[in-house]
């Protein structure tokens, strides 16, 4: 039996846990109570110590930022979403789709030295030079979805700019033809809950089938793109890669391309709603979040704190029967990852109600750690950037046209229903 030990101090959970109610009782992500303000959740969590069993889930909840970079760093806990007791049973080889070969057989999951391996070899895709390649490649589009909004005296964001750029982003990232883009778009949408252990099997199976046709596109991009080479996207450059590394295959470059697709699609129109909504009630740091992609880049973490939009955390599964932070865990039982928790923290932030985009962030994991961090996490700022920027160069007057309602149907973060803004433009 496995043993990790818990090296944070134990003062902070000096609480007898026998004196506090159950934890289901006082902690439900999606509850109305939970959007409209999380933070004394949050500190329910904590109390309960450094591993906290949540029956609604059926899984252990880690609390301490330190226990989290350290799982992310060693990799101790297995990301393969087939590890979970609940999973339906792994499929043998033989009966795999396109589906299951980038699940289970390559970079998704693959084993750790592989998985090193492909970011290690494919780190030049995510150049500086190739970043500015796509900006410019994505800003004609955020341009033109101002073009066609025009200058209303209000309009909700999240209908008419947030909801699109995902799709922009992803296609125009990616280097996906617009011949392709009916087909293509269900995925962008629905690929994260293709292994979401929240939601039905129904669900989950529509978002395979969705998975499945996204993989026979990509596939015949790929096999265009090598008659016809660009160099302009983050495709061409993963071709390039696979040209000078026997090790890296084009079933490492699929699972890539839909690494991103699952990093940049609902979590971005998250971060657009609550990036605008952020400057909006602090209007005084605008301008100079908005000075530069590296000032926005800063500011951004600082929006995505202070926001404290988070449910669920990231999913990992216990390979076997193990002693965790002095809980026994069995094999199979999901452990999700809440990095979020410390967000709120006086120990980590001084007054951490205020936003302030100058603030220090000296573990800032909002992309993750170590071998896991988001490789993608330039290219999600330099298109959120691109479209504030334009936000705001055409509406400088901008303001909320009241507070938005939290709608807690999303099963990841915290969203609004409506994000409605006043452009106050002098007609």
């Amino acid at each position: 039996m496995g043993t990790i030990e818990h090296d944070q101090g134990e003062a902070q959970y000096s609480i007898k846990k026998e004196a506090l109610p159950p934890i289901e009782t006082v902690y439900n992500p999606h509850s109305l109570e939970y959007c409209e303000d999380p933070v004394p959740q949050w500190h329910e969590l904590v109390k309960r110590g450094p591993l906290v069993w949540y029956p609604l889930w059926q899984a252990w909840i880690m609390t301490g930022i330190k226990d989290i970079m350290d799982c992310w760093r060693t990799e101790y806990l297995s990301s393969d979403f087939y590890d979970w007791e609940y999973a339906p049973p792994r499929p043998p080889e033989s009966e795999w789709t396109n589906f299951e070969r980038a699940l289970i057989g390559h970079s998704l999951v693959a084993d750790k030295d592989h998985h090193r391996l492909v970011r290690k070899v494919s780190s030049p895709a995510f150049s500086r030079n190739v970043v500015e390649a796509i900006s410019m490649r994505i800003e004609p589009d955020i341009k033109a979805l101002f073009d066609e909004l025009g200058t209303p005296d209000s309009f909700d964001y999240i209908e008419k700019v947030a909801a699109h750029i995902p799709f922009i982003s992803i296609t125009r990232i990616v280097g996906i033809p617009e011949k392709y883009w009916d087909d293509f778009k269900p995925v962008v949408t629905s690929f994260t809950e293709a292994w979401n252990p929240t939601i039905s099997e129904e669900r989950r199976q529509k978002a395979r089938e969705d998975s499945n046709r996204a993989i026979d596109i990509i596939q015949e991009v790929i096999a265009e793109r090598r008659l016809m080479p660009r160099q302009d996207d983050f495709l061409s450059a993963l071709i390039q890669v696979e040209k000078e590394n026997e090790q890296f295959r084009e079933w490492d470059i699929i699972t890539m391309v839909l690494a991103l697709i699952g990093a940049g699609a609902d979590t971005t129109l998250i971060a657009q709603q609550w990036s605008v909504y952020s400057l909006l009630k602090n209007r005084d740091q605008i301008a100079e979040a908005l000075e530069s992609p590296e000032a926005f880049g800063k500011a951004f973490t600082e929006m995505m704190r202070w926001s404290a939009n988070s449910k669920m955390g990231f999913a990992r599964y216990a390979p076997e029967d193990m002693e965790l932070l002095g809980q026994k865990v069995r094999k199979g039982q999901m452990v999700l990852l809440m990095p979020h928790l410390k967000d709120y923290d006086p120990q980590y932030y001084t007054e951490p109600e205020k936003f302030n985009m100058n603030r220090s962030h000296d573990k800032d994991v909002l992309f993750g750690y170590g071998p896991r961090f988001c490789i993608g996490a330039a290219l999600a700022k330099r298109q959120l950037f691109l479209s504030l920027s334009e936000l705001f160069a055409r509406f400088p007057d901008a303001e909320l046209a009241y507070e938005p309602e939290r709608d807690e149907t999303d099963h990841n973060s915290i969203a609004f229903k409506q994000l409605v803004i006043k452009t106050n433009i002098q007609k």
